[in-house]
Order: structure tokens, then sequence, then C-alpha cells
């Protein structure tokens, strides 16, 4: 597909273009309405794609839970393996369309690597992510990003009271999601583990107070994001940081999400799911 029409997506989904604006400006780009009515459907996410693990799945145990944040109540989804024991703690952090049945299955995906998976929702002070995903991505621009952050790290408060976690924790996030595990990465020094996939990066001077192992992951013509990498690296190096960096060549913005057709790479998205399991398993076991 067209670069640029790629590109204008990302601006529609990121800036963000109202609807109307955007879909004049892809039947320039393809020629006409009936052209672009024709690539609308290639570039928007498709959720009867979402379950590649069922949530019924009898290898794990799957719960819809609340937990108290910044004056209101947090909405996330859970789940572990279903053996009875104790589990590192990882969270799953969504993108700007919310906790949407996407985000479960990789939330699903991950407990099945043997953690205990938090899936927080961060519009939980609407009432919780809407099946309209314009809707939610307005939503974004109104969250108070002190409290969101907070609503986060007290969402690791939680999972880690559990019976069945240990005190080790991790996050990765996902495009809006991995832009707040960097900044859940300088906020909380007991997180043992950050991996940001295509997240905007920390302000340089907050980079020293990482103390997690960060883990970076980036599309090679996601040109918007990537543009903030050779800052964020400068930084954590002069730091001392731990971190890995890996830039998969071909891979657009969003790669990891099996459900936008167009911008999914499964070479790229097998090969970071196995760097980060690989970390998580080496940091938080």
């Amino acid at each position: 597909m067209d670069q640029r029409i790629i590109n204008l997506f990302d601006e529609y989904t990121h800036k963000p273009l109202r609807r109307d604006v955007f879909i004049k400006k892809l039947v320039i780009l393809t020629g006409s309405t009936a052209a672009a009515m024709a690539v609308l459907p290639l570039l928007e996410v498709n959720y009867a794609h979402a379950a590649t693990i069922p949530d019924q799945d009898d290898r794990l145990i799957t719960e819809k839970i609340s937990y108290p944040g910044e004056g209101t109540e947090m909405k996330a989804y859970v789940a572990r393996p279903k053996e009875e024991k104790k589990y590192p703690v990882v969270m799953v952090i969504h993108e700007n369309r919310g906790l949407n049945p996407h985000i479960e299955d990789v939330t699903r995906r991950m407990a099945l690597e043997g953690f205990l998976v938090i899936a927080p929702d961060a519009l939980s002070p609407f009432g919780g992510t809407p099946a309209d995903a314009d809707k939610a991505r307005e939503l974004f621009g109104q969250l108070d990003a002190a409290k969101n952050l907070s609503n986060f790290i007290k969402g690791f408060a939680y999972a880690k009271s559990r019976k069945d976690a240990t005190q080790k924790s991790g996050c990765i996030g996902f495009c809006w999601g991995g832009g707040l595990a960097n900044q859940l990465a300088v906020n909380r020094p007991d997180l043992n583990v950050a991996v940001p996939f295509y997240g905007r990066q920390p302000d340089a001077a907050d980079v020293p107070k990482i103390k997690a192992f960060v883990q970076l992951h980036y599309g090679g013509l996601d040109e918007r994001i990537n543009a903030g990498i050779p800052a964020y690296e400068e930084a954590l190096k002069k730091a001392g940081t731990r971190y890995e960096l890996f830039v998969y060549e071909g891979a657009q913005h969003a790669f990891n999400n099996d459900t936008a057709p167009t911008r999914y790479n499964e070479a790229a998205a097998k090969l970071a799911w196995s760097r980060t399991i690989q970390l998580f398993n080496k940091q938080l076991r």
C-alpha cells in the first residue's frame, strides 16, 4: 500500500484528524470515493480477528476486576495460568483505543507465558472504553496525565497485593501505552522491566530516574515516533541505564497489532515478542 496512505491513517489516529477530513484526504490519495472506501477496511482494525486465544481457554483464569484509582474506580482485565502459585506481574498497556478485544487477547498471550497479567483501562474515569474507536480516541484527549499515571501505578499496587503474585514486575505497552511504559519506568523505581513498543520517549532529563531494564521496539517506517530515538538513546547511555533497542526495518507503527491488516508485520511482531518474553523470563523469575 502507498506509504502516504498509511502515514495519513497514522495522522488520523494520533493528531487527530476529524474523520470527515481524513476521508476527504484519503479520497484525494486514492483517486475516488469508491477506491477510498475499498482501502478503508484494510486500514482500520478488525476485532473479529482479535481472539487468537479464547477468553475461556482452559489453561487460564481470566477475570474483570476493579481497584481504587485517583478519585475513580479503575477497571482492568486480569489473566494468569490456572495452576495455583505465585507469578511475576506484567502490566499490558493498551493503545489510544482503550482496553479492547485485541489487548485482552495480548493479555491472555502473556499469561500463557507464565505471568500474572493485568491490563488496566485508562478510560475508566469515563466509564470504560466505548465500542466506538473514534469516541475512545476523543476521550484520551480529556485524560489528566498525572492522574492517569497514578492510576496505572496503583494497578501495580493492586496486582502485587494479590496472593498469586510475586513482588517482581514489568510492563509492556503499545503506541500510547508504549509512551506510558516509558513514563512508568521513570516514575516507578521498583519496576524491574519496561518494554515500550513504538512509544513516545520520555524527556531526556528524566532518564536518569529509570532503574528498570528497558527494551525498546520500533518500526523502521515509523518516522513520527522514531524522530525521538537519538535523544533517548543518548540519555540512556549517559545515565548508564540497562537497555536494548531494536528497529525492525520495513515495519510500520503498530506492527504488533494483528487486527490492523496493513500495519501488522508478522515477522517483526514474532521476533519482538520473543525478545520481550526472553527478557521478562530473565529479569522477573
